[in-house]
C-alpha cells in the first residue's frame, strides 16, 4: 500500500467513476485502474464489483473510506508542518494562494499586509499562474486555495466563493471609442486590436461574436495576459476585449498614459470563483483569505463591477 493509491482510492470513492478520479489526478484512466486493482489486493479484500466493465465500490470499500481519508488528512497535515519547519519556526501556519498576475500584482500586496497584521502567526506563498496552472497547483497540493474560471475543469475542486464580471472594451483615454455607450464587433472594424491568445475562451467568444456579425477582427498583437492587453491598449497599440474586473484592476497601473473602458456588446459574461481541494475541508484562514481577495477586488474595481456570492465564504476572519 502506498499514497498513490490512498490517493486514487479516495478520488474513486468520492467521484464514482475511474475517468473522473484520473481527471482529478492528473492522470489516465488506466493508471487509475491498476492503483486500484494493487489497492485492493494489498488489503487482501473485495473492495470492487465489476459489472459490465464498470467499476462499483463494495460494502468493504464504504467501510474503510473514512479511515483512509483520515489517514490523507493526516498526510496533508504532516506535508504542511513540513513547511511550517521550512518556514523556520513551529508557530507559523503556511497558507498558499495561486493567482493570475494581474490580481497578484494590483491586489495581494495589500491584503497580504492587512491579512499578515492580523495574524502574526501565518505566512502566505502567493503562486502566480493562468487559471488552468492554478486549478492543478490545488489538486497537486501545492496551493491551498486559487483564483480559477468557474465551472472548474477539474471535478477535484470546490468554490468557495463564487463571483461574476463581463468583458468590456478597453482603449486609450480619448479614444472616439470612450464616447460610446457601448461597443460592438461593428464598431470595431477598420481598427487595430490587441487579443488574448486564441487559446483563451474568453477569446474564443471574441472570435464567435465577430463571426456571428460577418466580420473578421483586425490583430494587431496577441498577448497572454490582462495587464499587458491593457497597457498595450493604454498606448495606443490598439483596443482590447478583456474581463471587465481585471481590467479595471489595472487602471492604476496606466495612471501614466490612461486607459478607458467601455461595456462590451454582446455581452459576454466572465464567472470565476476561487478553488480549494474538495472532500478536505481547508483550513480555517483559506476561505477568510478568499473573502478579503475578493472584498480588495471590489473596492479596488467598484463593486458595481461584479457580483458575487459571500454566502459561501467563511465570514468569521472576513
Amino acid at each position: 500500500m502506498n499514497f498513490k493509491q490512498l490517493e486514487a482510492f479516495v478520488a474513486f470513492m468520492t467521484t464514482g467513476s475511474t475517468i473522473e478520479a484520473a481527471q482529478r489526478l492528473q492522470t489516465s484512466q488506466p493508471a487509475v485502474s491498476r492503483l486500484l486493482s494493487q489497492f485492493e489486493a494489498a488489503m487482501g479484500l473485495p473492495l470492487f464489483v465489476r459489472r459490465k466493465g464498470r467499476l462499483y465500490p463494495s460494502t468493504e470499500a464504504e467501510s474503510l473510506l473514512p479511515d483512509v481519508q483520515n489517514m490523507m488528512l493526516g498526510a496533508a497535515s504532516l506535508h504542511r508542518h513540513v513547511n511550517q519547519l521550512r518556514l523556520g519556526g513551529l508557530r507559523r501556519t503556511l497558507v498558499r494562494v495561486q493567482l493570475p498576475s494581474t490580481v497578484a500584482q494590483t491586489v495581494m500586496p495589500e491584503v497580504a499586509q492587512s491579512f499578515l497584521d492580523d495574524h502574526p502567526d501565518v505566512a502566505v506563498e502567493i503562486l502566480v499562474g493562468t487559471y488552468e496552472a492554478s486549478e492543478a497547483a490545488v489538486l497537486g497540493r501545492e496551493a491551498d486555495l486559487a483564483l480559477v474560471r468557474a465551472p472548474a475543469l477539474n471535478s477535484g475542486l470546490e468554490m468557495v466563493l463564487r463571483f461574476s464580471t463581463e468583458a468590456v472594451c478597453v482603449m486609450p483615454a480619448g479614444h472616439p471609442l470612450q464616447g460610446l455607450a457601448a461597443v460592438t464587433p461593428a464598431d470595431l472594424q477598420g481598427m487595430d486590436l490587441v487579443l488574448l491568445g486564441r487559446q483563451r475562451s474568453l477569446r474564443q467568444q471574441i472570435d464567435q461574436t465577430f463571426r456571428q456579425g460577418r466580420l473578421a477582427p483586425q490583430i494587431r498583437a496577441e498577448v497572454h495576459s490582462v495587464d499587458m492587453a491593457c497597457r498595450l491598449a493604454a498606448r495606443g497599440v490598439g483596443v482590447s476585449i478583456v474581463n471587465g474586473l481585471l481590467a479595471h484592476l489595472c487602471m492604476d497601473t496606466c495612471l501614466d498614459t490612461g486607459l478607458a473602458a467601455r461595456p462590451f456588446r454582446p455581452v459576454i459574461g466572465y464567472d470565476m470563483g476561487m478553488a480549494t481541494l474538495a472532500g478536505q475541508p481547508p483550513h480555517p484562514l483559506v476561505p477568510a483569505l478568499a473573502r478579503r481577495i475578493v472584498e480588495a477586488m471590489a473596492q479596488r474595481a467598484g463593486a458595481g463591477l461584479f457580483s458575487w456570492d459571500a454566502t459561501l465564504a467563511d465570514p468569521g476572519d472576513a
